[in-house]
């Protein structure tokens, strides 16, 4: 048997039993639309921290950890160890606090709608469904990719095969399914992290024989001190920090906590766990620049891997890749789906029941058809995914300084809003903008990002204390109901 259809043999192996694993909960309970976006306050601590780690982790852990190591170093991972932690930290607070404020809520979107005007509703929307179109769009091509560098795979292949098995059991179960599959998943993912990290620390030698090379060829990956690894790791931070606190999985999940003991312990947890994660899994691209011959950062695991260990290794990574992509997958087709419906049911108070349920599960199955054929074609997402995470970086502070401060109208959103993803946008590489090339610092992500997140900000709060000192009668808050949703 070739290698290859070995290969095609595993994913579909992998993708069929978690498909079965999921269709066989969802025929256990009845399912309507309430409960297919939102599992409220049925998850415990233990399980909020699974299905947060498992949905978090997709196969992007494969390519951009390793990616950055390979060119940013350990300081660079740093950032991004801590860039990928501190949403999920946030949640702690931010959710916490939304739960008070909208306890019968089912989306951030639903409070944004509530407290600030359908103009902000409508930004927030789209931010939050073009981030979570370009995640999946990332993992499915991200599988493709992989599956195609360890055997040679066609893309279209793996995108198919993956994609339609987890949409299946998503598009029946929504997010109790997705929960339960990622509780499963989780007991795989970090075993199979540790042992793929062990087996190629082994083959090389151990640490000191795997950085050795590295030390005397790219001694600058080591450094704490290097500037370029710095600058690119305080612009992860930033940029994931502020683009997953549009992730309406998470959102879910805040409201499928049993309750915030629940929900702090989770989120706490599952941010704690991911900071080794991508720390180990970037520094094997650290150690892939001095043994193997490394043709491109972004496939620096696989190119180790193929470099320095037997193929029957590759099943290993294989089926963590398949369970990455399809933990992550399922929670993102469901977070989507759940965004317009929590809105639907708003906006149209007959589409209600069976309808809407049979709606949202067209909306997932329909998903999958753009994914693959992005996935397909192997395009580059990074560059669709930095304008997703700019425009989140100049929208959430404005979004979630609300949760807090009464003052805060549609007005002081809009306008601080636009005027961050302007200013960021101007020293956003490749900027169109005519004198992009005469702007000081212009180019660098860091500047851009820093920009966008620091002026919006700045015109939030100047906003805000002119309203304090201005307003007659104060701005008090008061919490916000939501029709539910059966």
């Amino acid at each position: 048997m070739s290698l290859n259809i070995s290969i095609i043999l595993v994913t579909v192996i992998t993708a069929l039993l978690f498909a079965v694993i999921g269709l066989l909960y969802t025929l256990k309970t009845k399912t309507t639309a309430g409960n297919y976006i939102i599992a409220r306050n049925k998850v415990g601590g233990l399980l909020a921290t699974a299905t947060l780690v498992a949905s978090g982790l997709g196969a992007w852990i494969l390519f951009s950890p390793a990616e950055t190591g390979a060119s940013s170093g350990i300081v660079g991972l740093i950032g991004y160890s801590i860039g990928s932690a501190a949403p999920l930290l946030a949640f702690i607070f931010l959710g916490s606090r939304l739960r008070r404020l909208m306890p019968e809520g089912h989306s951030l979107t639903e409070f944004v709608k509530l407290r600030y005007g359908s103009a902000a509703h409508i930004l927030t929307l789209v931010v939050m469904v073009f981030y979570m179109f370009v995640f999946l769009a990332a993992e499915l091509t991200g599988i493709s990719l992989a599956v195609n560098l360890l055997g040679g795979t066609p893309l279209v292949i793996t995108a198919s095969i993956v994609g339609i098995f987890t949409m299946i059991y998503t598009a029946f179960g929504g997010i109790r399914v997705s929960i339960f599959t990622d509780s499963i998943q989780f007991v795989f993912i970090i075993p199979l992290i540790a042992a793929v990290f062990l087996i190629l620390l082994v083959a090389l030698g151990g640490f000191g024989s795997a950085f050795s090379t590295v030390n005397l060829e790219n001694r600058d990956l080591l450094s704490l001190t290097h500037w370029p690894g710095i600058e690119f790791g305080l612009t992860l931070i930033i940029a994931i920090s502020a683009a997953e606190m549009f992730n309406g999985a998470y959102w879910q999940r805040v409201y499928s906590c049993k309750d915030e003991r629940s929900l702090k312990t989770g989120f706490l947890s599952a941010g704690l766990l991911v900071i080794p994660v991508i720390f180990l899994m970037g520094l094997l691209g650290v150690v892939a620049t001095g043994n193997s011959n490394l043709v491109e950062p972004s496939s620096a695991l696989f190119e180790l891997l193929i470099n320095v260990v037997p193929s029957w290794v590759f099943g290993i990574v294989l089926v963590l890749a398949v369970i990455l992509v399809m933990s992550s997958m399922d929670s993102l087709l469901n977070g989507i789906s759940s965004v317009f419906t929590a809105d639907l049911a708003q906006l149209i108070p007959n589409l209600a029941g069976s309808k809407l349920l049979l709606l949202s599960r067209l909306a997932t199955a329909a998903l999958i058809i753009p994914l693959i054929v992005i996935a397909s074609n192997g395009y580059s997402v990074l560059y669709l995914f930095l304008i997703a995470d700019l425009v989140c970086a100049a929208t959430v502070f404005p979004i979630f300084y609300g949760l807090f401060s009464p003052r805060v109208g549609q007005k002081t959103i809009l306008i601080s809003c636009t005027i961050g993803i302007i200013i960021g946008a101007l020293f956003f590489p490749n900027s169109s903008y005519e004198g992009w090339n005469s702007i000081p610092y212009s180019g660098r992500f860091l500047v851009s990002f820093g920009a966008a997140v620091g002026i919006s900000a700045v015109v939030c709060l100047i906003t805000d204390t002119y309203m304090k000192f201005t307003l007659k009668n104060p701005a008090r808050f008061s919490t916000f109901s939501v029709k539910p949703i059966d």
